[in-house]
């Protein structure tokens, strides 16, 4: 008797649908072929001992089992249920008929009990693309898989609820989730808030023209200055995911078992921060089964990477790429994986080895070729793909014991938003810009060239101030953003500026001044 069940192996964020084929004739021998790695093959074990432990008795028979397509390596525990639904099938145990038109999915305890596995928001898009009626998962996958629309989604606790499913024994409800509702009422739920920050003006106008332009930033102050505080409020005040981007999000976050199972949508951008030993394979993704790392995780959020000068110099150079392609291709010999990596990149560091370089509190006892060779640990190509830097310094006592609360993140954002409203306007005829930060040589000299005395300004100051070339594009996508905020329809002198004075590392004299 041939039996045909359904699951699914998840790759990158591609779902593959996986027909398992259960042949039973007379014998007493078990083959699995398909290329399956261990923890599949060990299923048999755990499958026979949930089918006793649930009350059916299975007759000694020979068992040929295909994952099929062949050529695709099967990997994980997710393969469970299906398999042990097929062997109950080809006993006769399970009524057949429904069965291709479901798609099952989950791993088996020896009790009978099912066990949440990762990616179900992927099987769940193949199996409506693939036209399956329904998908069976564990209890705790449900609310993730429910996400999509017109598929019905079964969460069970057990092996034995699957079989009363298929045996007609017990009726079950499928689960349901109002996704765009409750997508919309956690979109603007934020912890952190930019009304806790006392003082530091100059930095959160620095972080709002970022928000508002999706730059790349970086803070350099001594310790204790508010660097990492006012950088982890910072998707407070950016514009709140779509509904398309929260998917694809949550999407990564699924394949990387990083959901939490009672959440079925991540409505707020992520914020991801490394600590600075994390090694290249984390900070990219790989490894045996190619799961999204950290520029992934961050995808439609921040990536944030504290004390930057800590983090091992061969893996800050593995960003380069990402940064400027907004995607990650990770190519190994047995698998080619691509996964979306288009964030903003916020970075701090110490101004010095010592710290305290340029703190009117603090003596700094390093010298200039300190200071410079310790600066020099970021590379020039790194640096170039920051188009903020923002120096902070140490809020004096009198700001700190004020009870006045700063500027909410919502009035903030409210200022962000509109910029953002005039940049999607700008670049809607333009496919994957979204944002100034995106904008292509070609359209700098199109939507941000300053009038006559603007470039006038930007000349003497690039002459004055010994800045290098690469600041040049650069200053200009920042001062296109400022008039974007001001509502200013050409990028006038004082947009440039400002812009200028967000470009403190590209100054010749840095390390010296004093």
């Amino acid at each position: 008797m041939l039996i045909k069940t359904f699951c699914a192996e998840v790759m990158g964020l591609e779902a593959t649908t996986i027909t398992i084929e259960v042949s039973l004739t007379r014998g007493v021998m078990f083959h699995l072929s398909g290329l399956a790695d261990t923890a599949v093959k060990e299923s048999y074990d755990r499958i026979r001992a949930a089918i006793q432990n649930v009350g059916f008795k299975l007759s000694p028979a020979d068992l040929t089992i295909n994952l099929s397509p062949a050529d695709i390596r099967k990997e994980g525990s997710g393969y469970d249920l299906s398999l042990a639904i097929g062997i109950l099938a080809a006993h006769g145990k399970v009524c057949d008929e429904m069965l291709h038109d479901f798609m099952l999915i989950g791993e088996l305890g020896l009790d009978g009990q099912l066990k949440p596995v990762n990616g179900i928001l992927s099987v769940a898009i193949r199996a409506r693309k693939d036209k399956f009626k329904g998908l069976i998962v564990p209890i705790e996958n449900a609310r993730e898989a429910a996400v999509v629309e017109d598929l019905e989604v079964y969460g069970m606790n057990s092996l034995a609820d699957v079989i009363s499913f298929f045996n007609g024994g017990a009726a079950f409800e499928p689960t349901v989730v109002d996704t765009k509702k409750e997508f919309y009422t956690q979109q603007y739920t934020c912890d952190l808030d930019f009304a806790d920050v006392k003082g530091q003006e100059s930095v959160k106008r620095a972080l709002e023209v970022a928000a508002a332009g999706g730059h790349n930033v970086i803070l350099i102050g001594p310790p204790g200055s508010g660097k990492s505080m006012m950088a982890k409020r910072l998707p407070s005040i950016m514009p709140p995911l779509s509904l398309a981007e929260s998917l694809e999000t949550t999407q990564i976050h699924s394949v990387a078992g990083k959901l939490s199972y009672d959440k079925s949508l991540i409505a707020q951008r992520p914020f991801r921060s490394p600590h600075h030993t994390v090694s290249q394979v984390a900070m990219t993704g790989g490894g045996n089964r190619a799961l999204p790392g950290e520029v992934s995780m961050a995808h439609n959020g921040v990536l944030f990477l504290d004390e930057l000068p800590e983090f091992n110099k061969s893996t800050l150079e593995v960003l380069r790429q990402p940064l400027e392609d907004r995607k990650i291709t990770i190519s190994r010999a047995k698998y080619t994986v691509e996964y979306p990596c288009s964030f903003m990149f916020v970075a701090s560091m110490n101004p010095c080895p010592c710290g305290y370089y340029g703190d009117p509190t603090h003596h700094c006892v390093c010298t200039p070729g300190q200071i410079q060779r310790y600066m020099n640990k970021i590379s020039g190509p790194l640096l170039d793909r920051i188009d903020i830097h923002c120096e902070v310094t140490v809020v004096p006592f009198k700001q700190l014991s004020q009870m006045q609360t700063g500027e909410p993140s919502s009035v903030i954002r409210e200022r962000v938003l509109k910029a953002r409203h005039i940049q999607e306007h700008r670049f809607q005829g333009h496919k994957g810009i979204h944002c100034n930060a995106q904008m292509t040589e070609r359209m700098i000299h199109k939507y941000a060239e300053p009038d006559e005395s603007s470039l006038g300004l930007l000349r003497m100051a690039m002459e004055r101030l010994k800045l290098s070339a690469r600041a040049y594009n650069r200053i200009l996508k920042v001062a296109r953003t400022i008039a974007d905020l001001e509502g200013s329809e050409i990028v006038q002198s004082q947009h440039i500026a400002e812009a200028v004075g967000y470009r403190n590392l590209d100054r010749g004299d840095w390390a010296e001044r004093g």
